[in-house]
């Protein structure tokens, strides 16, 4: 059954034919209403309300500011991975395992579980200094530990969340609630991309299970062309991305070229952007067709390569190494933003097996991957950044009830991130912690302060690349006053 004209009319439609003096001029209004609804993140932003949809909305804009980085690789390690077994060596803790911390350090802190007075945990591996820089990293990082004069160590991370998905989320979208866009949103919406026969923002998972599911790529109240596309790291990227048997080249044109004449003529009707979304996804989809076999097929790199990460396609246990190899060659294609997900790090028990067997899957691709873009000339302009959403305490966690022994709870307070690669100073350690890795005494670092700086170096002002939403201009990093850490600068 068709629904009746009548009840198809919208607002739009009335004030076009209705005639009327007046509703045209309230019809002017309003679009220029919409068109300042659209805040251009950058001049030349095709963001405007009058678009066509035969303009690329995802065609490279200029940066405010000239940018060292042109592209993202962010490896998030979801769960929290323990800083004070990995890169924030603490003597202290060695001198006073097996005793409850002092009470004037936990004063007025809570925990998900356990008793602020819990003992003290030493690092459960050695530290030893590596490189030119004399940074100390943990013995389960060896592959880290010979590329560490590439890396710009942060030891003074802290943020506003102590729970798994509102931190996870805080970290990728700037805010602890669904619905807000993330980071590679922003940028795919400030800068466009360089691709164009792939998405802007992909996405890569493996490991465990990720608490802020979905919700850490969305575009949020962006228009949904810049959410971020999950791509697997095997076989084809998207699920049916492949034509069906019977169906050429042609035919698929041919139907594709109808669907776009359709959705054109219901844009000029209602002027919906996320119309001109639709027919992009179809466009960006045909192309993807002749582009993926070739992106997926690891066959064109050399065994010295698939070596170096460890990378052997097909094979699920080498889920981790295949992504970031696949990461290099997305950036070599023009991927403005890869968000590689591993997930597993969230060692409430065991802290040494946990870190010992993720370490085990991701150390070597991590460092390879910093040695892969330097060969290839691709370092200098793309930023890699690796953590995960806080710390872990330095107090043990143990619960005959929950079965749980020498592990570690979640920390805010103060954790450890490291940057590499595009306008970040190589071989720097920022920020300081006190003698217990308990909390931030130096150079403190919030996480929209990372973000602002992430931004910098794309050539983003992180106050100026916004968006009105609901009468308010809404940025990545927030309404409080944040700051470029000019101490990772290069």
């Amino acid at each position: 059954m068709t629904p009746s004209p009548l009840l198809q009319q919208t607002r739009r439609h009335f004030f076009q034919d209705c005639g009327v003096g007046v509703g045209k001029i309230a019809l002017a209004s309003l679009l220029a209403e919409g068109a300042g609804r659209q805040l251009l993140a950058a001049p030349g932003n095709p963001h405007e309300a009058g678009q066509t949809t035969d303009d690329n909305p995802t065609a490279p804009r200029p940066p405010h500011f000239p940018a060292k980085a042109k592209r993202v690789i962010y490896l998030f390690m979801a769960g929290a991975p323990s800083q004070l077994d990995l890169f924030d060596y603490k003597p202290e803790l060695v001198q006073l395992e097996g005793k409850p911390i002092p009470p004037s350090v936990i004063q007025g802190q809570r925990y998900a579980f356990i008793q602020p007075d819990a003992a003290v945990l030493a690092p459960r591996f050695p530290f030893a200094r590596h490189g030119d820089s004399g940074a100390q990293i943990s013995s389960a990082l060896p592959h880290l530990a010979k590329v560490v004069d590439e890396i710009s160590l942060v030891r003074s991370m802290h943020t506003d969340l102590f729970n798994h998905a509102p931190a996870q989320l805080l970290v990728n979208t700037g805010n602890g609630v669904p619905g807000r866009p993330s980071m590679g949103s922003w940028l795919s919406y400030g800068l466009g991309s360089e691709a164009n026969d792939l998405p802007s923002f992909i996405v890569l998972k493996s490991g465990g299970a990720l608490s802020g599911g979905a919700a850490m790529w969305n575009s949020g109240f962006l228009p949904s062309l810049h959410q971020g596309v999950p791509f697997r790291s095997q076989g084809d990227p998207i699920l049916h991305v492949s034509s069906p048997p019977g169906v050429d080249g042609a035919a698929q044109r041919s139907s594709l070229d109808l669907i776009r004449e359709l959705n054109k003529a219901q844009f000029a009707q209602v002027g919906d952007p996320e119309i001109a979304t639709r027919i992009n996804a179809y466009e960006m989809a045909f192309r993807m067709q002749a582009r993926a076999p070739e992106l997926m097929d690891m066959s064109q790199e050399t065994q010295a390569t698939l070596d170096l990460y460890g990378a052997r396609p097909g094979d699920g246990k080498a889920a981790f190494a295949n992504n970031c190899l696949l990461a290099r060659r997305l950036a070599q294609r023009g991927v403005r933003f890869v968000q590689v997900y591993h997930g597993g790090w969230d060692h409430h028990s065991n802290v040494e097996g946990g870190l010992r067997s993720q370490c085990g899957q991701t150390d070597q691709a991590c460092a390879a991957l910093l040695q892969d873009l330097k060969q290839q000339g691709m370092l200098e302009d793309t930023l890699v950044v690796w953590g995960g959403e806080f710390g872990r305490t330095p107090m043990v966690e143990s619960s005959a009830a929950l079965g749980r022994s020498l592990g570690r709870d979640h920390h805010p307070q103060a954790y450890t991130m490291w940057l590499a690669g595009g306008g970040i100073r190589a071989g720097a350690s920022i920020g300081r912690t006190d003698d217990l890795g308990f909390h931030v005494i130096e150079d403190g670092v919030h996480v929209h302060d990372l973000q602002a700086t992430l931004l910098h170096c794309l050539g983003l002002d992180h106050k100026k690349l916004n968006f009105r939403f609901r009468g308010l201009d809404v940025r990545l990093t927030g309404v409080e006053e944040h700051h470029v850490v000019k101490k990772l600068l290069a």
